[in-house]
């Protein structure tokens, strides 16, 4: 009776030690997320859209940065990832954000994207008018042509602008801000807290997803 008792009580401490680690595995709102009302429109309705908004000039987006390359490398395939610079209506953050459109459209920024952080957060460069960006850009192997005419450029300018309607939308009021599509700004204490807790709401995504087509709730392949 005594080993019978013993094998009953092992047995309920187990499963209450797997129910514990459920419930903190299910992310909580308030503290894990907050729902961003109303809903924002993703670029993929048939995958779940996770945004960065970040900023070069920031110290934080320099030490998550990476970390998330890191993290989105490995995806699952249901699940994208962007990063929209923000601005803020702070001269140095405008500055950056156009910086990262413009290398996008001359095909340098996945290339120097970490090369800008360190430039700015290691090497204390200052990058605060036109002409010092586009020497930096240009002693980094930009074609000068190129860089100055995407700089200029109108497409440039609106994205840069749609960027800061989105961070609005987004109610974005501090960065790095992850948001998971289009509908929960992730929360933590620290930067370590952001990466895991995103990956609990794109679970949470996925399931609310899928139970609403009445699908099953594993992720696709990566």
């Amino acid at each position: 009776m005594r080993k019978y008792l013993g094998i009953c009580l092992s047995a309920l401490s187990f499963a209450l030690c797997l129910l514990s680690l459920s419930a903190q595995a299910q992310p909580v709102a308030g503290r894990d997320y907050t729902v961003i009302e109303p809903a924002q429109s993703t670029d993929d309705p048939g995958r779940i859209e996770v945004i960065e908004f970040f900023s070069y000039a920031c110290p934080h987006c320099n030490d998550l940065n990476p970390l998330i390359h890191q993290w989105a490398r490995d995806l699952p395939r249901d699940v994208f990832f962007k990063r929209v610079p923000v601005s803020f209506n702070m001269p140095f953050y405008a500055l950056m954000a156009k910086l990262f459109y413009t290398l996008d459209t001359t095909g340098d920024q996945a290339r120097l994207d970490a090369v800008l952080f360190n430039a700015i957060h290691e090497k204390g460069l200052k990058l605060v008018s036109e002409k010092n960006i586009a020497e930096w850009a240009v002693s980094q192997g930009v074609d000068a042509r190129r860089f100055s005419e995407a700089w200029n450029s109108f497409s440039v300018d609106s994205k840069v602008k749609r960027a800061n309607q989105m961070a609005n939308n987004h109610h974005i009021q501090g960065v790095p801000a992850i948001v998971i599509d289009g509908r929960y700004l992730v929360g933590g204490k620290s930067l370590q807290d952001l990466l895991p807790a995103a990956d609990r709401i794109i679970e949470m995504r996925r399931a609310e997803r899928n139970s609403k087509a009445g699908g099953s709730t594993t992720p696709a392949g990566k």
